[in-house]
């Protein structure tokens, strides 16, 4: 294992047809997987080092997973880690089914639709919303962890904490993207978060306040972050802000709890998707980019086609529509999802599109069992991390873990971020004279992109398992991903590789540096308004080929991936873009 460290650190250097009930369990799995070496992908070495560690130890995805989130809490804070939250979409070999589990943010119950307005009645802009207390909301990324270990893990809770405990107790050489991050984004940091957070004259980064509380939680137990002194702690600390202070209690962290749901899964093609439902967007939302592409033959115009990515801007830009005005969280709101997956409805959708134009005016449509509503801004800022983690006994595990911002609302907790999720809710709660369903309240969780997948092929063997980070521009590479992967025949790191064309409304980004950015002239005889712009982008896979597991990760990122046998994979660079945003 020391010399598996090195290396990582050397980097730097669903059967049923879609019916009126989408939401089903994924095929039993008849795969020949079991025996296969294990593998990690993530988006910095180290962590990955620290899954394979827990498999190598003997234990499961999620075990491996649970360690692998923990690291790059570390070594990636301005990203993710225990003072955010997560999604989990996870695969059991033995049974064959896919569970998902919410361990997203939720508001404090003193939280109402005007949460962030002013004394004076004015609202916050999302910039002046971010720092300090009030954009905190109560973490559930810990709480997380326990359920998935509590449903599948093998090792003691204890030993999956040890490889990032080592990490913030030494130290770790800082990466690119770290640097980055801070220099770009690091204005609202407070004076504890700047020093907890300030490099050595070695290069090293050491954190022995949140090694010291990765200690405590991994001896006492979950429940030691969100009851007593050290839940007091962070109730303090967000509710004497000096920034935008909080109203949070102590009741808002012990009331928390991550919560099992359902997962959303269609059949593309001969393959069964399935990924995360609300309070994500992500996953209906990829799906409904998938399906109204679904009469195109997407393979036979091939990656390089104008008219191909033509098609995908138009298909997003209806999927977006319908996802900022209907998804908000299940437990607030009425979210249709059967309908907005509903096959007749996304004939009707597909049917705006033409490969000849670009439509004039993209507005929502109203699928079956749709509430009267009005639209509401996209607000998601580019950040997050993903993992991919399949185990030899072939359970597979895809999480996507956020602070939401980069290096969140700039508070610290004992060397631990503290998120702003809760600026991914709409800060103004009416439009045009109608409640938006991603409005604030007391206890509700805000609507994210973050679409962790996982694809199965046609006899039900997981083929491919997919996440990203990036703000909404998530929903835009899950779905590029799964067309490269299924429809142009490419390897998963072939398809992270490509350029994206991300168009949530009229006008579409074609990623700077990039193939897309040459399609500007050919997209524009279409009709299509474009810009060239470098995106934020960052996924992470594992796919089944070969008879192996093989694992990818984004050239844009310093993520690689490490087999349980000591395989690395690392993605060739790709060339650097001016003024790259850091996540």
């Amino acid at each position: 294992m020391k010399t598996l460290i090195a290396l990582a650190a050397a980097s730097f250097a669903c059967t049923p047809a879609l019916a009126k009930a989408p939401i089903v369990k994924a095929p039993i799995a008849r795969t020949p997987t079991i025996g296969a070496p294990g593998m990690v992908s993530a988006a910095d070495p180290r962590a990955v080092a620290a899954g394979v560690e827990i498999l190598k130890a003997g234990g499961t995805a999620t075990d491996a997973a649970i360690a692998t989130m923990l690291a790059l809490n570390v070594v990636e804070p301005q990203s993710s880690g225990i003072g955010g939250g997560s999604f989990w979409v996870s695969h059991a070999a033995k049974s064959g089914t896919v569970t998902t589990i919410d361990a997203r943010e939720t508001a404090p119950h003193a939280a109402t639709p005007r949460w962030f307005y002013t004394a004076d009645g004015t609202p916050l802009t999302h910039a002046e919303a971010v720092p300090g207390g009030r954009s905190v909301g109560v973490p559930g990324a810990l709480r997380g962890m326990a359920l998935a270990h509590r449903q599948s893990g093998r090792l003691p809770w204890a030993r999956l904490f040890q490889p990032a405990i080592r990490l913030a107790r030494d130290g770790f050489k800082v990466s690119p993207r770290f640097r980055n991050s801070a220099e770009s984004f690091g204005g609202h940091l407070t004076p504890e978060a700047d020093a907890t957070f300030k490099v050595g004259a070695d290069g090293i980064l050491r954190n022995p306040a949140q090694a010291a509380l990765l200690t405590r939680i991994a001896a006492h137990g979950p429940d030691s972050f969100y009851v007593g002194p050290q839940a007091q702690k962070l109730v303090t600390t967000v509710n004497t802000a000096t920034r935008n202070p909080s109203q949070m209690t102590t009741g808002d962290l012990a009331s928390y709890e991550a919560k099992p749901r359902d997962p959303v899964c269609v059949p593309y093609r001969s393959y069964r998707i399935c990924g995360m439902g609300p309070p994500s967007s992500g996953g209906v939302t990829v799906l409904m980019i998938l399906k109204q592409l679904e009469r195109f033959d997407m393979g036979k115009l091939g990656k390089d086609s104008p008219v191909a990515w033509h098609l995908f801007a138009e298909s997003s830009r209806l999927a977006y529509a319908d996802r900022n005005l209907y998804v908000g969280d299940p437990d607030y709101v009425r979210v249709p999802i059967e309908g907005m997956l509903d096959p007749a409805y996304l004939a009707s959708r597909s049917a705006l599109i033409s490969p000849d134009t670009t439509l004039a005016k993209v507005t929502a449509g109203t699928p079956p069992g749709a509430p009267a509503r009005t639209p509401a801004p996209v607000s998601e800022v580019a950040g997050t991390t993903d993992l991919a983690v399949a185990d030899r006994d072939g359970n597979v595990v895809e999480v996507t873990t956020t602070v939401e911002g980069p290096f969140g609302s700039g508070l610290v907790v004992d060397g631990t971020v503290l998120n702003n999720e809760l600026t991914d809710f709409d800060i103004v709660p009416v439009d045009a004279g109608y409640l938006v369903a991603n409005r604030v309240e007391g206890g509700k969780r805000p609507r994210s992109s973050m679409a962790p997948t996982i694809v199965y092929d046609a006899s039900g063997k997981v083929r491919l398992a997919l996440g990203a980070a990036g703000g909404s521009t998530i929903i835009a590479q899950i779905a590029k991903a799964l067309i490269g992967v299924l429809d142009w025949n490419l390897s998963a790191e072939d398809a992270i590789r490509l350029g994206l064309v991300y168009a949530p409304g009229p006008v579409a980004t074609l990623e700077a540096g990039t193939p897309a950015a040459t399609l500007q002239p050919a997209l524009a005889k279409l009709g299509e308004r474009t810009q060239v712009a470098p995106l934020g982008l960052k996924a992470n896979a594992i796919e089944w080929r070969g008879g192996r597991w093989v694992g990818a990760a984004d050239p844009r990122s310093e993520g690689v991936a490490i087999g349980e046998d000591g395989r690395i994979a690392r993605p060739q660079p790709m060339a650097p873009v001016a003024n790259r945003p850091s996540e």
